[in-house]
């Protein structure tokens, strides 16, 4: 509660401290069913609406941050498995440049990546969401300004029904007091009793209309609102998808592209390590598919295990490999 010498006088306390317990009220009174309430169906659609885009709004937000956080994890890992494989990897062992390039690729793409989905996704979500606290404190007011107005028209209209009762209740005895009055002070005081009435009556009926009135002018700016918010959401969501898609399409196709080639145009059958060609002793121009010693003990310096490429395209059998000395061919 707020203390009193900060900008909050004891009657302005005392105010607010009375509207908060006529709220209270009117609200039991309605549930009980000894009061009726002002009802807008239509509105009541519209806040529907609203709080199930902010739940789907906020859930794709976290949803969000939770990927972009796993993206960012997987950069760390990528960059680590790079890391070590550079440690382990030898100067002098075949393909150490493109491992290093293949490295520095890959290290850019996922920042690319990373800041792509975060820039255009993630604070796209952001800037959705931030008109969503100022709308629903709006609308908390409205409802809250709804309660006054319908507790004015309750208390006007118990002071329309009453004031027959009360003139009818005040009439004799207003009329002995007369008669025991002064002669100077004959009538005036039933005129200060009619007096007294009609200034409940008007002050009613003044807190009736100012409550109508502000409770009409909150509820037609957010008429106009809310419906366009919620045109808004399908927009907002599609680019957020279209956007997130065309990235992850984008990064694929680039790691794909940067992935090791082993210096051929075409690709690569499985279980070959990379291509070379014969330059000495073969037919020169033979291409060679070089695979691995099922022993790497077996290997001495400067010999390689291939298969001749076109049996292997012809007859897919692996089994007709041998081994050959590296400085006769060229990689391709």
């Amino acid at each position: 509660m707020a203390e009193i010498g900060k900008g909050v006088t004891a009657g302005k306390l005392a105010i607010n401290v009375q509207k908060r317990l006529t709220r209270a009220q009117e609200k039991v009174l309605q549930k009980l069913g000894k009061a009726d309430e002002t009802r807008d169906a239509a509105f009541e659609e519209m806040v529907a609406n609203f709080n199930k885009q902010m739940a789907e709004g906020t859930k794709l937000q976290k949803d969000l941050k939770a990927y972009v956080t796993a993206v960012k994890t997987l950069h760390d890992a990528s960059r680590r498995l790079q890391d070590c494989l550079a440690d382990m990897y030898e100067p002098d062992w075949f393909g150490k440049e493109e491992m290093d390039a293949l490295a520095e690729d890959t290290d850019t793409l996922w920042l690319d990546y990373h800041q792509n989905i975060t820039d255009k996704s993630l604070m796209c979500m952001d800037t959705y969401l931030t008109q969503f606290p100022d709308i629903k404190a709006r609308i908390a007011k409205r409802d809250r300004k709804m309660v006054d107005f319908d507790s004015a028209r309750h208390h006007f209209a118990s002071l329309q029904k009453g004031k027959k009762k009360d003139e009818a209740k005040i009439a004799k005895p207003a009329a002995l007091l007369e008669m025991a009055a002064p002669s100077w002070a004959q009538g005036l005081i039933s005129a200060h009793q009619v007096a007294q009435t009609n200034l409940s009556y008007n002050q009613a009926e003044e807190d009736l209309g100012r409550a109508q009135k502000i409770f009409e002018e909150l509820n037609v700016e957010l008429q106009d609102e809310l419906p366009a918010l919620w045109d808004r959401r399908v927009g907002v969501y599609v680019n957020t998808f279209q956007s997130l898609a065309g990235h992850q399409e984008k990064f694929h196709r680039e790691m794909g592209k940067s992935a090791v080639t082993n210096g051929s145009d075409g690709e690569l059958p499985p279980g070959f390590l990379y291509k070379v060609k014969a330059i000495h002793d073969y037919a020169v121009g033979d291409v060679v598919l070089v695979v691995a010693f099922d022993n790497p003990d077996e290997q001495d310096d400067g010999w390689l295990m291939g298969l001749q490429e076109s049996q292997w395209l012809q007859k897919k059998d692996i089994s007709a490999k041998g081994v050959f000395p590296e400085n006769f061919t060229q990689k391709v």
